[in-house]
């Protein structure tokens, strides 16, 4: 498959596997991507799962045409596309691998070797020249690796986007790209959206005609569209108006419930997304309660607590830097109901969430009174109360002028000097490996 007259596809598909990052059900496979440039000089852009490498190989003898590659640019670390360098190396002996300082760290960790003799480091800003063809470098740490870089081929005006812009699923295989995408995104990468934005704002300066992600189709059209996709989804923003109930049931009367209240929001007109945790896809659910702009936490009370199942979601969103919604507890239990006070504590670190003013409280079995709860929580729901953007602060001290970026992650922390025993939140690195720009 030709990109451009001089940019091949060489990746292959995976329909053996059957969870991705031994989590993520893939239905439909995966696919990992590989590219060769064709030019005065040959360059490879990353591996494939060690699998796959002789398929892979085989592509790449099949593109070059009896030429051997001069360069195999590395922009990722993770083995589904470094796990067959050793394999390249050893089949093309005078390659280059060109990739970032900290790759070659990671290179070494995972296969012994960095190749010191066989290797070009490059930073963000670097180019190499092939010809005609010019790559540029962009760093993109903790998307969604701190040695990620993405590179731009400006003369076909190509953005090699690394794990952005990737999906689930084989290319053999055809489906809507934004289901596959978001629940990918919100599952790997949904934790770093300020590093997203970063790279985000890195590609408005670029003039870009197509997009080739490591997993995932090359996207070639409407641009705009995936990038608006990527700008909402890392600036933690619903996507869509709708309703999400997320609920836990042990022997159904919480699920009675969470069925009378879905009726009772379609028959408003809202849009409904329910999940049951004990059984659905959780990726599914996350990804649900990402894309909404109103969720509904629904859970027995467990051992003083909440369901494991509801434990376990509340976990992935706050992790995932959960923010902007409104949100609505149903708790239910037959003694001491404690679920709704447990989700709000699991909540608590959350941003600009709206708690609706209804909260039902069931002791066991659904009641006439539980029933005109849920009504008026429907109700309440259905009529415009969303999350509002949270207020601007008042102006009660000048703006921090310095930037403290962490060296590993990325991370920005503003303020006029750096605490000596600062951590960075997001990698847990100390206060000596951040740089300041001010």
């Amino acid at each position: 498959m030709n990109i451009t007259n001089d940019i091949v596809y060489i990746g292959v598909n995976d329909h053996k596997i059957d969870l991705f990052e031994s989590q993520y059900v893939v239905p439909n496979g995966m696919a990992y991507n590989s590219y060769a440039i064709l030019d005065k000089k040959t360059a490879i852009m990353d591996t494939v799962e060690r699998g796959f490498a002789d398929e892979w190989l085989a592509n790449i003898s099949d593109a070059l045409n009896g030429r051997e590659p001069d360069y195999l640019i590395v922009q990722h670390m993770e083995p589904d596309h470094s796990s067959s360098i050793m394999t390249f190396m050893r089949t093309y002996p005078n390659a280059i691998i060109v990739s970032s300082d900290r790759a070659f760290t990671m290179l070494y960790n995972f296969y012994g070797t960095d190749f010191c003799d066989r290797r070009l480091v490059v930073a963000d800003g670097g180019a190499l020249s092939l010809g005609s063809h010019t790559l540029n470098f962009v760093a993109a740490p903790m998307v969604h690796w701190p040695e990620v870089m993405v590179t731009y081929d400006s003369t076909d005006k190509v953005l090699f986007s690394a794990d952005g812009f990737g999906k689930f699923g084989a290319l053999d295989v055809e489906e809507e790209w934004a289901c596959e995408a978001r629940r990918y995104y919100f599952g790997i990468v949904g934790k770093y959206g300020a590093q997203v934005q970063n790279l985000l704002a890195k590609a408005k300066t670029l003039d870009i005609e197509k997009i080739c992600p490591l997993h995932g189709p090359v996207l070639t059209e409407n641009l705009g569209y995936y990038l608006d996709l990527y700008n909402t989804w890392s600036s933690y923003q619903p996507e869509s108006e709708g309703v999400v109930i997320a609920y836990t049931s042990v022997y159904g009367n919480t699920r009675k419930a969470v069925e009378l209240l879905a009726r009772k929001l379609e028959e408003r007109g809202c849009k409904v997304a329910v999940n049951d945790l004990a059984r659905c896809d959780m990726a599914e659910a996350v990804e649900d309660a990402f894309r909404y702009d109103r969720v509904v936490f629904a859970s027995t009370t467990y051992n003083g607590e909440v369901f494991p199942f509801m434990k376990e979601f509340i976990h992935h969103l706050t992790e995932r830097n959960f923010q902007n919604k409104t949100v609505a507890f149903i708790e239910n239990g037959s003694w001491a109901p404690q679920a709704a006070r447990v989700m709000r504590g699991l909540l608590e670190g959350s941003r600009n969430l709206t708690e609706t003013e209804h909260t039902v409280r069931i002791l066991s079995g659904l009641t006439c009174e539980n029933k005109a709860e849920l009504e008026a929580l429907a109700e309440e729901l259905c009529a415009g109360k969303k999350a509002e953007p949270a207020p601007e602060a008042a102006s009660e001290a000048p703006k921090a002028t310095k930037k403290w970026v962490c060296q590993l992650c990325g991370y920005v922390h503003e303020a006029d000097e750096l605490p000596a025993d600062f951590t960075c939140p997001l990698c847990k690195q100390p206060a000596s490996n951040f740089k300041c720009e001010e």
